[in-house]
Formats: structure tokens, C-alpha cells, sequence
């Protein structure tokens, strides 16, 4: 099971059977909108605050995960999964909806692959047949909880991101047909001091360098043996810097595809998201939508190595002057065979 010092190696192999995105008018407007499930026109979703429509998202992710699976929730054993609002009232209150045993995680932005990480273990190690991951963000939500509300306008530097408007989750079996879950690398906290909220990009890169690095080591693997690795949400301004950093360090990701999913759920030249898409939802659309569909039968990938990045800040921490302690978690995912 323990593959080194942080891989977990999924011997049996859970199968992600079903799987589902919903997400904002934003993202609808990007380039992967055709790999998405439902796209809601407005911000509102009919709804009476944003939060309600974030937890909106969420429970019509979650419900479609399992009808593309075709299981029902009496089925399932647990839900894992978390989001960026204070004590992850999103996943509660949609869990409380789901009305399944739940595991509430925080990873900020990688709660994605944590939670997928989570659930692939408890389905490995036979604990359950079904497991749910699932997770959420807003853009309207985040803005106001950790910088400054929409209403407010204040404008922003080209560091800053901007967060998904989107939900993913995934239905874990211990059998069945789609992609399989080979193993996940969690990751260490890593800080380099950097305070700035307005760039989490250049805060969470080295993060994604490390776990990127303790997977090779852990695994025996190297960049070539992946079609593609993404790393979460380090954007137009982290990306280059893990790059960089992975090409001092000599790792030979020119051997593969190196790309990041804040910039590829957006079309950065044409819409205005500064630096590129964060998070939560932001890897978890791109790879339960875009990624999953490109591991079916018929796609041009075989395996790829997820890497969900995560600032763990919180607007007290940083307003009293704290850096930003970040964390990676990374997830093979490989078409079945």
C-alpha cells in the first residue's frame, strides 16, 4: 500500500465509474465548454445568495456523478470532499442533502485530488464499494471571503487569479468500467514566506515541485511515463515558475506534457481572468469533465498524473501578516485496460 515515504499504491485498482461538472456562465464561455454537464447562464443560479448557489452547484454535481454512474446515493458508503468557504459549509450542507455518511476535507485548492486520493483508499482497502468525491468553488464566494466583495470593484494586479465557478465529483467503485486511480502522492506543507494573496500562483509552485518530485522518487517513475501531468491552478504566473524549478532540479518534464488547469479552463488572451483560473473547482472541472473524457476508450491519453495545488491561508492568517503555507496532492489516473 505505502510506495516510499508519501505514495499510496492502489493494488486493486478503483475505478472512477461515473462522474460529473457543473459550472458558471465563465467557464461556459471557455475553451473546454463542451466537456462540461450542465453550465449555468447567470452567477445567481436563482438563488439568494451566492453561497446557496455554490452549494447549488455542488449537490447538482453530485447528483448527476451518480447518475452517470448509474448508482443511487443508498448505494454509496461515503462522501469526501471540502471547498474554500469557512468550516466547508458548501460540501456540509450539500452533504446534509446527500444524506450519506460524509468525510469533510480542507485542502484550499487541492481538495480535489485530496479527496479523490481519500476516497480511491478507502475503496482499496475494501472499506467500501462506493465512495463519492466531490468539491466546489465560487467566484462570488471566494472574492468575498478572501479578498474583497464583488461589490466592491476594486481592481486587482495581473498576479491575481480568478476562482472557478464550478463543481466536480466522481463515483469511486471497486469495479466497474472508466479510468482507474493507480496511486496518489500526498503532499507537505512548503512555505517560502510568500505573504501576497494576490499571487498564489508563485506561492503554490514550489509546492507542486516537491510532490511532483517525492512521486518520481516514491514511484520509480519518471515524466515520460505519463501522457500529460497538470499541475491545479498555478496559472500564468506559478506555472513558469514550477517549470523552472522542476528544470533546476534536473526532472526531464520536456519528456511530456507539462500544463495546468487554471489556464486551461480559460481562454486567458481573450477573457478577462488575469494570471488564470483557481480554486476549487478548478481542477475538479477540468479533470472530471475535460481529462476523464480524454482517458475513455476512444482519447488520446493513457495516463496522467493530476496535481492539485492549495494556498492554506485564511483571511486572519494573512491579515495578520502570516505567509502563505501551500501543499500539492498528486493522483495517477490511467485508462483502463
Amino acid at each position: 500500500m505505502l510506495k516510499g515515504k508519501q505514495t499510496w499504491w492502489f493494488e486493486k485498482r478503483p475505478v472512477i465509474i461515473g462522474a460529473a461538472t457543473v459550472v458558471g456562465p465563465d467557464e461556459g464561455e471557455g475553451p473546454l465548454a463542451a466537456d462540461f454537464d450542465l453550465i449555468h447562464p447567470e452567477l445567481e443560479m436563482q438563488q439568494k445568495s451566492w453561497e446557496k448557489a455554490e452549494r447549488l452547484l455542488l449537490e447538482q454535481a453530485t447528483d448527476l456523478a451518480l447518475k452517470n454512474a448509474k448508482v443511487n446515493k443508498q448505494q454509496l458508503q461515503y462522501f469526501v470532499g471540502g471547498d474554500l468557504m469557512n468550516q466547508i459549509i458548501s460540501n456540509s450542507f450539500a452533504a446534509r442533502t446527500l444524506g450519506v455518511p460524509y468525510i469533510g476535507v480542507f485542502g484550499a485548492c487541492s481538495t480535489s485530488m485530496e479527496s479523490l486520493a481519500i476516497a480511491s483508499l478507502i475503496i482499496n482497502s475494501g472499506s467500501g464499494q462506493y465512495v463519492m468525491a466531490g468539491t466546489c468553488s465560487h467566484n462570488c464566494t471566494a472574492e468575498k471571503q478572501f479578498r474583497y466583495p464583488t461589490e466592491y470593484g476594486s481592481q486587482k494586479p495581473p498576479t491575481a487569479q480568478y476562482t472557478v465557478t464550478g463543481s466536480g465529483a466522481a463515483v469511486i467503485g471497486a469495479d466497474g468500467t472508466g479510468p482507474v486511480v493507480e496511486c496518489a502522492t500526498i503532499g507537505k506543507i512548503v512555505d517560502l514566506g510568500i505573504k501576497d494573496p494576490f499571487n498564489m500562483g508563485a506561492a503554490m509552485a514550489p509546492a507542486a515541485v516537491d510532490t511532483i518530485q517525492a512521486h518520481f522518487n516514491d514511484t520509480g517513475r519518471e515524466p515520460k511515463d505519463y501522457d500529460l501531468i497538470v499541475t491545479g491552478d498555478l496559472a500564468g504566473v506559478g506555472h513558469p515558475i514550477a517549470k523552472d524549478l522542476l528544470a533546476r532540479d534536473g526532472v526531464p518534464m520536456e519528456q511530456t506534457e507539462f500544463m495546468d488547469c487554471g489556464l486551461m479552463i480559460y481562454d486567458v488572451q481573450k477573457q478577462k481572468v488575469q494570471a488564470g483560473g483557481s480554486g476549487c473547482g478548478c481542477s475538479a472541472v477540468v479533470t472530471y469533465g475535460h481529462l476523464l473524457k480524454r482517458l475513455q476508450k476512444d482519447g488520446d491519453l493513457k495516463r496522467i498524473l493530476v496535481v492539485a495545488t492549495g494556498a492554506l491561508l485564511s483571511p486572519l492568517s494573512y491579515q495578520q501578516g502570516e505567509s502563505i503555507p501551500c501543499i500539492a496532492h498528486a493522483v495517477s489516473i490511467a485508462r483502463q485496460l
